[in-house]
């Protein structure tokens, strides 16, 4: 009878699954699509959407601004929120659960309504739009992601660790570069690549706060469909996803890579 439960259990899962990939899968196979109209059945293999893209200025100069804003966002909210970490977990200081409760608070807020709300923030104090205030909006939005994740990590750290190198003559300043930061490296780069992801596939804030001529590949995609459902919709979209997919492979192989080179060095030493 448990076996039973346990294979509808698997079964549903799957279905589940399949509800949520099938049309990343759709949209990825009809980028492939030789036809201009994107239907079934499909009439031939083709790269030539993928090469329409290459030449599109519009769509290459929106690649090239979330590749900046996702880069700048990541760096900025991972240096804020790694900071951060460290104060929450290893030190005490007054209005440190209201602070906490602040940092986190954007990940709780719907994003429409932050977004809304840092709009009219911005027009009481009669500043206008532009691509610093966006870089600010996607920083707040992304900062709590790398705050929990590093902290997280920082918890399971011991003190005595720290405190041991302390002992031996080291600063707090080199005993946070030459021991806690390389044992919490792997957090801080998994928070830096969520927030890099979650900016480069933002478009609610960013149609808020973007100045005009500005376009982010999720806006660009959002303008291109007012119009009409062009081939180039899907090549686009298969590109965002291949690369959102690809990122978090590849620096989950780096880290491997590093995390296994340190325990080598540490076995000859």
């Amino acid at each position: 009878m448990m076996t039973t439960g346990w294979s509808w259990i698997r079964i549903a899962t799957i279905l589940v699954y399949l509800f949520l990939f099938a049309p990343v899968a759709v949209v990825i196979l009809l980028a492939f699509n030789a036809n201009q109209f994107g239907s079934f059945p499909i009439e031939g293999f083709s790269l030539r959407w993928f090469n329409s893209l290459l030449h599109n200025d519009a769509i290459v100069r929106a690649f090239k601004t979330s590749l900046l804003l996702g880069a700048l966002t990541s760096a900025i909210s991972t240096t804020i929120g790694t900071m951060a970490a460290v104060a929450m977990v290893r030190y005490d200081f007054p209005g440190k659960k209201a602070i906490s409760s602040l940092l986190i608070a954007p990940i709780l807020i719907p994003e429409v309504v932050l977004a809304v709300a840092l709009l009219l923030f911005l027009q009481f104090l009669a500043l206008p739009k532009s691509f610093g205030l966006l870089l600010m909006g996607h920083v707040v939005f992304t900062l709590p992601f790398v705050l929990l994740v590093v902290q997280a990590r920082l918890v399971s750290i011991r003190r005595d660790v720290e405190e041991a190198a302390m002992s031996l003559g080291a600063t707090p300043i080199q005993t946070f570069f030459e021991i806690t930061l390389p044992l919490m490296l792997p957090a801080v780069m998994a928070g830096m690549l969520f927030s890099f992801t979650i900016s480069f596939d933002d478009i609610t804030g960013t149609l808020f706060w973007k100045p005009g001529g500005v376009e982010t590949v999720p806006t660009q995609i959002f303008a291109m469909l007012r119009n009409s459902i062009s081939p180039e919709i899907n090549a686009l979209g298969a590109v965002m996803v291949i690369f959102t997919v690809a990122l978090p492979l590849i620096a989950t192989g780096i880290a491997r890579h590093v995390s296994a080179a340190r325990m080598k060095a540490k076995t000859q030493n």
